[in-house]
């Protein structure tokens, strides 16, 4: 059903974790990430070829050729790629600079560099502090841990987590600002979910000299109940695409993780994990007369985590299900739906971090004569720049982010070959 239109809609989904190819310098950190490709190796691995005939239409297989991948398109969109614009490989860093955030000068640091500062903040806050044996990372009142986060690169952010069982998520989150506030890196995230053992149990050392809870083997992704709440470094949001958007007097939803994560006075705000859920939100906002709609899907990025590549899979044809919806729901001419990613997570890499990957920019545009092939862009701040522009308003109003400029083309050929 295509939407009756007052005034134009742009849906940008991020598919979490979705990258499409090692950037040249993924093997800084782990050389064997130079073979990152977490869209092949999970079309590879899941054992028959995958039903994604809506990421087809919209031109996945022009920007990263497979055999189950269509390389043509008769659907009238703009497909490329873009490089992440950040250091390392992180949700909160891609969604922040996806949104017009300059994240390219965050500060990268292990929380060994700075227990002393973070003892302190925590004892003055009344809580109990104590090293977890001679390990480099704290046990706050007894259970609760505050640690690296192993999970994205080394030093970009660091976690408080603690048991359901054993704390509120208050309570957690408490701990988690309080460590915000002395924390140099990017993010601080506060984690709740259900073990079955002391979270002692699962710390494990990381790469660079890092230590930290091991959240998958935990069971905190798979037990039920899981709370996360993400705490960032400042950043000027009034420069960022929702709040743009909504000073233009556009209205501005937030899905899933997008929801924790971006920052917007008057946002509608539709927190959720479960893919359908985000799905069913998504299309929702997409169904109103006007608007942006930012939406998250997380389940892929825990199935990358979780090094498996059968959920990772079903998780993206659900994805895309979702997307035929919304291709057929934004037929309006000037609503745009735009697919990216904001990392990648191989979940045939070897480990439970996220891989620096290229990310698609897969733009479907109603209105549009055909197909047009981007350059290569240089941020996912980029992305961000595109979304302003077909709303109307002025990518420069973005602290960062410049417009993609699309090349014509009448020829069904790949970009990437």
């Amino acid at each position: 059903m295509t939407r009756a239109s007052t005034g134009p809609t742009t849906v940008i989904v991020v598919i979490d974790g979705f990258g499409i190819g090692a950037m040249p310098d993924a093997g800084t950190l782990r050389p064997g990430d130079l073979a990152a490709d977490t869209c092949g190796h999970t079309l590879d691995g899941y054992g028959r070829p995958l039903r994604l005939p809506a990421l087809g239409a919209l031109g996945l297989g022009l920007v990263h050729p497979h055999p189950d991948l269509a390389r043509t398109t008769r659907l009238p969109v703009a497909v490329g790629r873009a490089a992440l614009g950040y250091p390392g490989a992180d949700t909160f860093a891609g969604h922040q600079t996806m949104m017009g955030a300059d994240f390219s000068k965050v500060t990268v640091a292990r929380l060994a560099e700075h227990l002393d500062d973070v003892t302190r903040a925590l004892r003055r806050a009344g809580h109990t502090v104590e090293l977890l044996g001679s390990r480099p990372l704290l046990a706050v009142d007894g259970a609760l841990l505050v640690h690296d986060n192993l999970e994205a690169d080394p030093g970009i952010n660091w976690n408080a987590s603690g048991r359901l069982e054993d704390f509120s998520f208050d309570r957690i989150l408490s701990v988690a600002r309080t460590v915000r506030a002395v924390a140099p890196v990017a993010r601080v995230i506060a984690v709740g979910g259900h073990a079955e053992a002391p979270l002692s149990s699962y710390v494990r050392e990381g790469d660079a000299g890092t230590v930290g809870l091991d959240t998958p083997a935990s069971g905190f992704y798979t037990g039920g109940g899981l709370q996360v709440q993400h705490l960032g470094a400042e950043l000027d949001h009034h420069r960022q695409l929702p709040s743009l958007a909504a000073r233009a007097g556009v209205p501005v939803t937030l899905v899933g993780k997008a929801a924790d994560i971006l920052e917007c006075d008057t946002a509608l705000r539709r927190p959720a994990v479960a893919t359908a859920e985000v799905l069913a939100h998504t299309l929702a906002a997409a169904r109103a007369p006007r608007g942006l709609v930012v939406a998250n899907v997380q389940e892929t990025d825990l199935a990358g985590h979780q090094q498996d590549v059968r959920r990772y899979a079903e998780v993206l044809e659900q994805v895309d299900a979702g997307l035929a919806q919304l291709i057929e729901t934004l037929g309006s001419p000037g609503d745009r739906l735009i697919v990216t990613g904001d990392h990648g997570n191989d979940p045939t890499i070897g480990h439970a971090c996220h891989t620096r990957e290229y990310v698609p920019v897969l733009i479907h545009r109603p209105e549009a004569p055909g197909l047009e092939l981007l350059p290569d862009a240089d941020s996912l701040a980029d992305v961000g720049a595109a979304a302003a522009a077909s709303l109307g308003l002025d990518p420069a109003e973005l602290a960062n982010g410049t417009l993609i400029r699309a090349v014509p083309s009448h020829a069904q050929s790949p970009v990437r070959r």
